[in-house]
């Protein structure tokens, strides 16, 4: 096995790519369709696929529970991703945090509700 990527459900991917691109730093692979309803982003060896749903389905559940991580991106040095992310004007869920379970991570929220944790081990 080479990777996996996770798929996020999303109401509009040009909007999802943006974020992903202009406050994450990541850069848009393709978008595919007219109007697009799949596309992908990477940074580095991370990926992430964006598919078109009217409702999100996590969306409603990711506000009620605390936590519910769709994706996690291993990262080399969290402090610094935190500060760039915290420059561009993202919004954190969960602040850095060292876990019991040996991992530093944060949490991003995406605007459908999709929280990601990046996190160093």
């Amino acid at each position: 096995m080479k990777a996996i990527v996770p798929i996020l459900f999303v109401r509009d991917v040009p909007i999802a790519a943006a974020f992903y691109r202009d406050k994450l730093g990541f850069e848009i692979d393709f978008l595919y369709g007219e109007p697009p309803f799949y596309g992908a982003v990477r940074r580095g060896g991370a990926r992430l696929h964006l598919r078109h749903v009217r409702d999100p389905n996590f969306a409603e559940l990711a506000a009620r529970e605390a936590s519910l991580i769709l994706a996690t991106v291993e990262v080399e040095d969290i402090q610094a991703l935190y500060a760039e992310f915290e420059a561009k004007g993202v919004v954190f869920p969960q602040t850095v945090t060292r876990q019991v379970w040996g991992g530093t991570e944060f949490h991003v929220r995406d605007p459908d509700g999709n929280v990601i944790s990046f996190v160093e081990y």
